[in-house]
């Protein structure tokens, strides 16, 4: 294949692995006896849940998904409800799901389908915070440039929901949390904001957070943060009866694109699968290890991970088509190096667009149709710049979400 639909085909392959249809059904138990109640959140949550009933059958239960990410289930009631920035329909939602959790006895089963995303579907504000303030504090915190772990701190201590209070909503009923992970290290507690994972984080430390990265939030917000929070710690016997078990993750994707483009002829560094950082910086150092590793035979460097941007302008951008542009930027036209930036889940930062592909003509597109490639990145407009060049990755809504994916081509010169 040519370098673009190889790149593109690796991409499709790692959200092809994730896919829940294909993937959920093997980590399932059999559907218990007695009263079985689904509950979930996250843009796979919608796929999870017809996966589920895939197996079991129409199950009693409701989802909260992102716009456009729902699906047909026979009887798991689907809801869809803004991301990233929470809204009144996840709400609405968020209480119906502590409601019907609240009536569960100890012979009742619980499975939760927890995925990417939960955070902001996931609303239940802590007393004397407001819908509207908790929206301004997740605006503030996407804009500051904190990883996600930092970011779900903070919104930990600010929910009824999150931090395993909906686990412990549940209680005494039996809780598996079946989880698709998005967080650099796949640490449940971060997946979503663990609603059923027990955290021993403080309000002090999400406070420390805000003040780090000079996040502006409402004065409620930190009022709020003042004052003990309702986030449960790992030991508390509500926990007692949870199982929490993540069923897919970025590396399983990393390997099925890996073994792909073994299969391709090419010779495949893995740069891990938990990359953190600013996009734009990130960029600048694969750009260098990208032309280090130039050889004589096809090379590609494979990473995932979660990168941030901090918004400095008034464009429209996301991580993934930040990294391309700064990468582009870095490479200057380098011979041999293509690349592909895209979220698994189809959406990256402000659009409705999943990434980018550069090459070494990307400059000479930009210069052409009269877009300039440094003022783009100055103002976090890179969404708008491979629009014009024409080297946008749209999927549309994917159905799953590992992460990150970045894939480096590097051809012999010559």
């Amino acid at each position: 294949m040519t370098p673009d639909p190889l790149l593109r085909a690796l991409f499709d392959k790692a959200v092809e692995v994730a896919d829940p249809m294909r993937s959920l059904a093997a980590h399932l138990p059999p559907k218990p006896a007695g009263r079985v109640v689904v509950v979930g959140a996250g843009k796979a949550s919608a796929r999870m849940a017809e996966a589920v009933e895939s197996v079991w059958g129409p199950c009693e239960g409701l989802v909260i998904t992102r716009y456009g990410y729902g699906r047909p289930c026979k009887s798991i009631k689907i809801v869809e409800a803004a991301h990233p920035v929470p809204d009144a329909a996840g709400a609405k939602a968020t209480a119906d799901m502590l409601a019907l959790l609240g009536g569960l006895g100890e012979g009742d089963f619980v499975l939760a389908l927890i995925s990417g995303g939960a955070s902001a579907l996931l609303v239940a504000p802590v007393e004397g915070v407001s819908l509207a303030e908790k929206q301004a504090v997740n605006a503030a915190l996407l804009a500051c440039g904190a990883p996600i772990a930092q970011m779900n701190t903070v919104r930990k201590h600010l929910s009824r929901v999150k931090g395993g209070q909906l686990a412990a909503a549940a209680y005494p009923a039996q809780v598996l949390a079946l989880m698709i992970s998005d967080v650099p290290g796949d640490d449940m507690a971060f997946i979503g904001s663990g609603p059923t994972v027990g955290d021993a984080s403080t309000p002090d430390q999400a406070l420390a957070i805000l003040a780090q990265w000079g996040a502006k939030v409402p004065a409620a917000a930190l009022d709020a943060l003042s004052r003990p929070t309702g986030v449960i710690p790992p030991a508390d016997p509500r926990l007692s009866r949870t199982t929490n078990r993540i069923y897919a993750a970025p590396a399983q994707s990393l390997v099925a694109a890996q073994a792909m483009a073994k299969a391709e002829g090419l010779r495949v560094i893995m740069l891990g699968d938990a990359l953190e950082g600013e996009a734009r910086d990130v960029a600048a150092t694969l750009a260098q290890t990208g032309l280090q590793a130039r050889s004589d035979a096809p090379v590609l460097l494979l990473s995932g991970g979660e990168l941030t941007v901090t918004r400095r302008g008034d464009g429209i951008g996301g991580p993934n088509a930040e990294f391309c542009l700064a990468l582009a930027l870095a490479l200057q036209g380098a011979e041999g190096i293509h690349a592909i930036a895209c979220d698994t889940d189809g959406v990256d930062g402000a659009a409705e667009v999943a990434g980018a592909l550069i090459g070494p003509d990307t400059l000479a597109k930009a210069q052409a149709v009269g877009v300039d490639p440094a003022l783009a990145l100055a103002r976090n407009d890179a969404h708008s710049f491979f629009a014009a060049i024409g080297d946008q990755v749209v999927t549309g809504p994917t159905l799953t979400n590992v992460n990150d994916f970045r894939a480096i081509l590097v051809l012999p010169l010559g």
